[in-house]
């Protein structure tokens, strides 16, 4: 049903009443398909280039490059939180002369055909930069007690330095991507696509599909690696590193249509402007050499990154021990394109708020005014964690992701996103009561603290905190989380 939706305060004007007839009908959402998820970052210190797969055994396996890139760990865990704490296996060490001797770097393990595999880089004794891929091989269920055989070097057509290959299906073909040095180009390092005959095996002649040419690409080192691939919809999206391994270290995007032929450059666009990087806000510097997995229920795509909490760095940047593996969710924008907003402060991740009567619109700060918007493409303007109160209590407060210290707090009524002052009254004012949906118990709905009785809710989609007791307004307060 249509209800005209009109100016607080100004009831009664003319101008209101034309300004509320051309909002749009308010509509009951359902509940949302990617509800949200909560994850504490960082998930484990100390582990850079980190792959975090689910498998059909109910386990998330983790590997990650260890900082004395001389061995390869596995863990497994039946939440992608227990992979913190679970306890790690040493599967591999490096030899202790000739090939696959130094710099092990960026394993990933996959499922194939009924075995494990893990590939992996790694230099020479004699060369430590003579960096190549490799192969390893278990028939075990459990990858962490089974024995491993090498299969090998990834053999591509040149023979230089290569590393962070994946493995991906998509409509029925198996394809390897990875990172390498064309001696014919002044970049380190270009990213490459191929089919696969077998898990070690590439066919054809690899396409070179993206080098380093933009200058957030070409920030100490020119590079182009760490290819990881998802898929949403009808389109592929390849996300990469570029750059050197500090904090201008960033994430770039390559998508084509998944029915497209991926082996022909052409069917790829490259964004011509980074999709992930250092937020000074925040505290996360270097985000990168990401992969992708999923949430426990299935219904979320989870980003799996390194970063540092910190932008300077002694010496060489491969030398410093402190990347951490970080996750938060994948958010998909109207289009169908990936919002990878940007890396969130260390604790808890934070959330979006949608509305219960309008289908896919959050809560957002504008100019630090809170207000219901659709579309919105500044992802973190949108995202909130929820802390333990300011005024305690058993309230919660929403903390802004892109300004943290900054939390949801009414002020005379309208909801405003400002710095706790440290005030009481801005503590009481930024804190609520957590509550079951007034509109839907599967949503939320958050009373005010301060003035009982009183929820944060929306009307001609500004923030207020206001008495709640119609069926109308009991929809503009509820929220579900996202």
């Amino acid at each position: 049903m249509t209800r005209t939706r009109l100016l607080p305060g100004v009831l009664a004007t003319g101008a209101a009443l034309v300004a509320g007839l051309l909002l749009p009908a308010p509509a009951q959402a359902a509940v949302p398909a990617s509800p949200a998820v909560s994850y504490t970052n960082p998930l484990v210190n100390q582990r850079a280039d980190a792959q975090i797969y689910k498998h059909t055994d109910g386990y998330y396996y983790f590997t990650a490059t260890a900082p004395e890139y001389d061995r390869i760990i596995l863990r497994r865990a039946t939440t992608i939180q227990g992979l913190s704490t679970a306890p790690e296996t040493v599967i591999w060490t490096k030899h202790a002369t000739g090939a696959m001797a130094n710099h092990v770097w960026a394993p990933e393990i996959h499922f194939i055909d009924g075995k494990w595999y893990v590939y992996f880089a790694a230099g020479s004794s004699d060369d430590v930069w003579k960096i190549r891929m490799y192969v390893l091989e278990s028939s075990s269920a459990n990858p962490l007690t089974g024995s491993w055989t090498e299969k090998g070097q990834i053999a591509t057509p040149m023979d230089s330095f290569a590393l962070d290959a994946t493995t991906f299906v998509v409509n029925g073909t198996r394809y390897l991507s990875w990172a390498q040095k064309d001696p014919a180009i002044a970049t380190n390092s270009n990213v490459y696509i191929a089919k696969l005959t077998n898990p070690w095996t590439i066919s054809g002649t690899p396409t070179r599909l993206t080098v380093p040419t933009y200058s957030w690409e070409t920030v100490g080192y020119k590079v182009n690696e760490g290819p990881a691939l998802i898929q949403h919809g009808d389109k592929v999206f390849l996300s990469y590193s570029a750059s050197a391994t500090d904090s201008n270290y960033c994430l770039g995007l390559l998508s084509a249509p998944a029915s497209s032929n991926l082996l022909d450059a052409a069917s790829w666009t490259k964004s011509a402007t980074p999709v992930f990087t250092s937020n000074a806000a925040t505290g996360q510097y270097g985000p990168g050499h990401n992969q992708f997995t999923t949430s426990e229920d299935g219904k979320s795509d989870i980003l799996v990154y390194h970063d540092r909490n910190y932008k300077d760095i002694t010496g060489d940047p491969l030398n410093d021990p402190n990347r951490r593996t970080r996750v938060q969710k994948l958010y998909w924008n109207a289009d169908g394109t990936p919002n990878f907003g940007i890396p969130v402060a260390d604790g808890v991740t934070p959330k979006r708020l949608s509305s219960y009567n309008y289908p896919d619109y959050f809560i957002r700060h504008f100019d630090f005014r809170a207000k219901l918007e659709p579309n919105v493409t500044n992802l973190a303007d949108s995202q909130f964690r929820t802390v333990t109160g300011l005024s305690g209590s058993g309230t919660v407060s929403l903390e802004s992701a892109n300004f943290p210290g900054y939390y949801l707090h009414s002020k005379n009524g309208e909801v405003w996103v400002e710095k706790n002052d440290g005030t009481t009254a801005f503590k009481d004012s930024a804190s609520f009561y957590q509550r079951a949906g007034l509109a839907d118990s599967a949503g939320v709905s958050y009373e005010s603290y301060s003035t009982a009785g009183q929820y944060l809710r929306h009307f001609n989609f500004l923030l207020y905190v206001q008495p709640v007791s119609t069926t109308p307004a009991k929809g503009d307060a509820t929220f579900y989380q996202q």
